[in-house]
């Protein structure tokens, strides 16, 4: 049996390590399952997929660094992470004072990070296990994205309307903002871009 190498167990497993922790005391009990079920999912998949289908360790890193985000957001549904009373511990002063903010907008960065760091793995899969040329496979990356985002906007209304009202709207997290579903796949997009303009710089830069 192909085992994984050292550095992708330790990086799965604390992210297993994350999850557990996430469930302590969770000030949402009633929509932690479905915060957390998918990267549970996710990760109990995780050793045969990538047996099957061997990913870079840098690859592997960056999908469980944006679980690991995800799943700190999931824990606070994403719209009450806690992240000014943090950075008043830290410096004093809370974040979205300082930035004239009036929503959280941890979700907005977990959508910009899922740009970021997915598009590069995705790519990565379709070079090295179905052949595509790289630059094609940039492309499709960046497509992967958009289709994906927008498919879990379309995921996350259905779901709203079977839940309760109170917790549809929780689930949601649109902090009252109309154009919320349409901000979160523009900010993914853009993740996506940057990380490719990344990739193809770094690339070209090698070559020269």
């Amino acid at each position: 049996m192909i085992l994984l190498p050292p550095s992708q167990r330790w990086l799965l497993g604390l992210l297993l390590a994350e999850l557990v922790l996430a469930q302590l005391y969770p000030p949402f009990p009633a929509l932690a399952q479905l915060q957390h079920g998918p990267t549970l999912a996710v990760l109990l998949a995780a050793p045969w997929l990538l047996r099957r289908w061997p990913l870079s360790t840098r690859s592997v890193a960056s999908l469980a660094g944006f679980l690991a985000l995800h799943t700190l957001a999931g824990r606070y549904i994403y719209s009450y992470v806690p992240y000014d009373a943090w950075t008043m511990a830290l410096t004093g002063h809370p974040l979205s004072a300082s930035f004239g903010w009036r929503r959280n907008h941890f979700d907005r960065l977990v959508h910009l990070c899922f740009g970021l760091l997915v598009s590069g793995p995705v790519a990565e899969i379709l070079r090295r296990h179905m052949r595509v040329p790289p630059r094609l496979a940039d492309y499709v990356a960046v497509e992967f994205v958009l289709a994906f985002s927008c498919l879990y906007e379309i995921f996350e209304w259905l779901l709203t309307v079977v839940l309760a009202g109170s917790d549809a709207d929780a689930y949601n997290g649109q902090q009252g903002d109309l154009w919320d579903a349409q901000k979160d796949m523009a900010i993914a997009a853009l993740g996506a871009c940057m990380a490719t303009i990344v990739r193809i710089g770094r690339t070209r830069w090698r070559r020269n």
